[in-house]
């Protein structure tokens, strides 16, 4: 169902870059809950937030810290610095804190042997190796601090906000932490940016050193559709996983952290991920390259640009729900002329009820040019009379 009596509102509000949807049927409670003190389900095609629980309290992230050192290989290898065939040493160090004496899972990496990178790979993925975890870091870059100064950079870059990383295994360290938020959204980059190396996430065993290993993700032999992506477990962390699945063409991630045993993080998981599906139908909003909004622009040769997002807007909603959906969009403005098609003007934010169910990207829409100096000189007088106004309005508004 595409909610159309959103462009009223935009005409409207669109000087103030806002909008809202008008409330819908009176709002059913969410229901489902979880003992996981945080987790997170998103959409990842629309970027729709389903369920939260301290989504951004920080903790630590264990063995799911590899899915930034993932990264980290995953880009070398697209961007051609690194091949599958390429050759790793296995050093003295990631043989001593990283294999099976260092009572951390381990691929079983022989001490000075040189491995190919697509094994070392399925050893991280697979197996969860903090053999192969430490081998890749010092083999990349020198030491697994400077490495960990990589996952940093790439954490700002991917945006998440909440991370902070200090080594390539996630073994304990006083300040490396992570948000359930954050790493949905690294997941969610790994599966759209690399799809073909995902697939690695969905093999279910590897064999080293002719030792077969399963792969510790529990949702892999569940009948649910899952494909990836990675569990840990620290004593001061409890039992997580990052999990994600497909059914009928809908792809959800979540995140579960802070349980006690690992029998609860595959229940807890199973159960969130199966609501997740049974739970919510989707909406379309708008289609790609359809106008969300409008941006005022000052000095151009039109008063405003037409804001658009790049994918189909997508909304998720509890199936029968009425709960109240308000959305906003956000820029500064008005925007000097001349702008650019296709640049990136603001953000579209849509929540349900109090919690931010999608927060997307819109783009101007069409090219603005400079206007001529009569519409600059009255775009100026406008822009002067306005800001009187305003400062009027707050001055009656808010008496000192």
């Amino acid at each position: 169902m595409r909610v159309r009596s959103i462009r009223t509102a935009v005409a409207v509000l669109s000087c103030l870059g806002l909008f809202a949807l008008p409330a819908a049927r009176p709002a059913r409670a969410q229901n489902f809950q979880t003992s996981a003190p945080h987790a997170i389900l998103i959409d990842a095609d629309s970027g729709s937030v389903l369920f939260e629980k301290a989504a951004d309290e920080p903790f630590s992230p264990a063995s799911m810290a590899k899915l930034m050192t993932t990264e980290i290989v995953f880009d070398a290898l697209k961007s051609g610095r690194l091949t599958m065939d390429s050759e790793f040493t296995v050093t003295e160090d990631a043989w001593r804190r990283g294999g099976a004496g260092g009572g951390g899972s381990s691929m079983f990496a022989q001490v000075n042997s040189r491995i190919k990178l697509s094994d070392l790979l399925r050893g991280l993925i697979v197996q969860s190796g903090n053999d192969a975890a430490i081998t890749i870091a010092e083999n990349m870059a020198g030491s697994e601090e400077a490495f960990a100064g990589i996952m940093n950079q790439k954490a700002r870059e991917l945006g998440l906000t909440k991370s902070v990383f200090r080594n390539a295994t996630g073994y304990s360290a006083p300040d490396q932490k992570v948000s359930a938020r954050d790493l949905a959204k690294l997941s969610i980059h790994l599966i759209e940016t690399y799809p073909d190396l995902y697939k690695i996430f969905a093999e279910r065993e590897f064999t080293w050193n002719k030792i077969k290993q399963q792969n510790r993700n529990p949702l892999l032999a569940l009948d649910i559709g899952a494909d990836g992506l990675k569990t840990g477990y620290l004593e001061e962390s409890g039992y997580g996983l990052t999990g994600s699945a497909v059914q009928n063409g809908q792809r959800l991630v979540m995140v579960v952290s802070g349980l006690k045993t690992a029998r609860d993080r595959a229940s807890e998981a199973r159960k969130l991920m199966e609501w997740g599906f049974r739970a919510f139908e989707p909406r379309q909003v708008f289609a790609a390259g359809e106008t969300v909004a409008e941006a005022s622009v000052f000095g151009g040769e039109k008063g405003s640009v037409p804001l658009v997002a790049r994918k189909p807007v997508r909304l998720l909603l509890p199936r029968g729900s009425g709960e109240r959906i308000s959305a906003r969009a956000v820029y500064q403005g008005p925007l000097a002329a001349p702008v650019e098609q296709g640049r990136e003007i603001g953000r579209l934010r849509i929540m349900r009820g109090d919690a931010v169910a999608l927060d997307q990207p819109l783009y101007a829409g069409e090219a603005v040019g400079a206007g001529t100096i009569p519409q600059r000189a009255l775009d100026a007088a406008l822009e002067v009379g306005t800001g009187l106004f305003r400062r009027a309005f707050s001055k009656a508004g808010n008496p000192s």
